[in-house]
């Protein structure tokens, strides 16, 4: 795991550096060709240079066991970056897109010439970025591979465009394309912020069906019923489970602690990092109730803790 780790603070602070230093080369290449489209790309370019920084800093930043202020560890810092990465990027956008409306109805000349060398070198750029995260397993490097794969695209039309109006001088096309990346990245950014939202609401696991986990935990041997089960994620890839389990009023340590190692198995297909189980024999109350869950709660108990 640590290997796994410094692997990817290097892949990401590599990835970052290529996309910082291009950023730069854009943003001199836009006002050179006087192209609102390779702006529009360089201020999404700055954001995924941000959205690099950021999980460069916390990929390192979760690496850091828990302590008594973060009692689950620093992971749920990735998630609070991608939200503000997020944010940052839909106003750059909005505002970048209002600027290149104004430009339909006043289409100015570009150096489509330029354009079309600036679209080679960031297809260059970013390509090689991206095919360095490629297989990363953290959530950062997946979701910043994402976004290099995004620029990837926005070049690809930009250099269509610039092919375009070195053969017809058709500049419209400079603001349509600068809006139509803006639009594109738009709806990639509002995506994932809704699954960082699922994330930070505390939201199942992609794929896990608490009820349908109850009615497994049932065929475990002296299960009599199972409650309060509760699942979310820390950062989308390491998960929280506790449940509260009901077994028989005799039943002895052996078979209590069985039971503990099969939910435990139940739980091997996602990456639970965090598993709490409380049993409860029957006859006992269960303190843990909430007024909002079901009646039968009202009958189990306090017991074992895992």
């Amino acid at each position: 795991m640590g290997h796994s780790h410094s692997h990817a603070v290097r892949n990401l602070s590599v990835a970052f550096f290529v996309n910082l230093v291009f950023v730069g080369i854009e943003v001199a290449g836009g006002l050179w060709t006087n192209s609102i489209a390779i702006l529009t790309d360089a201020l999404h370019d700055a954001g995924d240079c941000l959205a690099l920084g950021l999980a460069w800093y916390l990929q390192y930043l979760s690496q850091r066991e828990s302590n008594a202020r973060f009692t689950y560890g620093y992971r749920r810092f990735s998630s609070l970056g991608a939200l503000t990465t997020g944010v940052v990027l839909i106003v750059g956008l909005g505002a970048v897109a209002w600027g290149a409306s104004q430009r339909l109805a006043d289409p100015q000349p570009v150096r489509a010439g330029g354009m079309l060398v600036l679209a080679i070198l960031g297809m260059a750029m970013n390509g090689g970025a991206a095919w360095l995260l490629r297989g990363g397993s953290s959530l950062n490097e997946k979701v910043a591979s994402w976004h290099l794969l995004e620029d990837m695209l926005g070049w690809m039309a930009v250099l269509v465009g610039s092919i375009v109006m070195m053969a017809t001088d058709f500049y419209l096309i400079d603001p349509l394309l600068a809006i139509c990346i803006a639009l594109f990245v738009l709806w990639n950014v509002v995506r994932n912020l809704f699954y960082v939202g699922h994330v930070f609401l505390q939201g199942s696991p992609h794929g896990f069906d608490a009820a349908e986990f109850d009615k497994k935990m049932l065929e475990i041997p002296g299960v009599i019923s199972a409650h309060h089960t509760h699942t979310w994620s820390l950062d989308g890839e390491r998960h929280v489970f506790s449940t509260h389990v009901v077994m028989n009023e005799g039943s002895t340590r052996g078979e209590i602690v069985a039971a503990k190692q099969a939910v435990h198995t139940l739980l091997r297909s996602q990456q639970f990092a965090h598993v709490t189980i409380e049993v409860e024999l029957v006859g006992e109350p269960c303190m843990g109730h909430d007024d909002h869950d079901d009646e039968h709660d009202h009958d189990h108990a306090d017991g074992h803790k895992h």
